[in-house]
């Protein structure tokens, strides 16, 4: 749901200079060099996934670096795109991190990130079986942002929770012009012909899609 919407903003890369914040396995990147970008760079903290992402992009030009999104930095004009996909609601100070997005893309340069849906960050957990499907979503205190402590893939993690509001602001306040928000509606062609679960999808959005182009001054 969530890489069709990456792929259509996005559009041709050929000729581009990409870094991606929180590449994880180097997947995204592969793909990147595929559509002819002219580089692409990878930033992520967890040692297994640069290592990981090392291997899927062996055998390009693709580099990755272990380090934490929040403290990178890069000169003027180094990029032309920068993405991070599903990566942005682990960061506690969003608009640092677009700031700094900002100051070092090209002049022409664009951002497009992805998050969880603030629906999700925001819901009413309840105790439920591990193999039980959700059926049903509860939004509670939406409107009050900060981190969130919730169960992800069998562990503990900290989301921080922001209204679609919020993250719309912290983009224009880095300096970016919105060119797109997408919610990544579920498309049924995607799901192999399992109606029950293109159904179950219908419900509730999973992902925020953001996109800016760098504000003319």
């Amino acid at each position: 749901m969530e890489e069709p919407a990456v792929r259509e903003e996005l559009g041709s890369v050929e000729g581009q200079r990409i870094l991606d914040l929180g590449c994880g396995d180097g997947a995204f990147g592969r793909a990147m060099l595929a559509a002819e970008c002219r580089s692409y760079s990878g930033i992520d903290s967890s040692a297994r996934m640069v290592e990981a992402a090392q291997r899927t992009l062996r055998g390009t030009l693709g580099t990755v670096t272990r380090d934490h999104i929040e403290r990178f930095s890069a000169p003027p004009n180094s990029f032309d795109v920068i993405v991070s996909r599903l990566a942005l609601h682990y960061i506690a100070d969003l608009r640092g991190v677009l700031t700094a997005c900002r100051e070092c893309l090209a002049p022409d340069g664009r951002v497009l990130f992805t998050v969880v849906h603030p629906v999700i960050t925001s819901h009413e957990v309840h105790p439920s079986s591990p193999t039980e499907l959700r059926t049903s979503w509860v939004v509670d205190d939406y409107f009050e942002q900060g981190p969130r402590e919730r169960s992800w893939l069998g562990g503990k993690v900290v989301w921080h929770h922001r209204t679609v509001e919020e993250q719309v602001l912290a983009l224009r306040t880095a300096g970016f012009t919105l060119t797109a928000l997408r919610e990544c509606a579920p498309r049924r062609e995607r799901f192999d012909g399992d109606e029950s679960e293109f159904a179950r999808r219908q419900r509730v959005p999973l992902f925020l899609l953001l996109a800016g182009a760098v504000a003319q001054r």
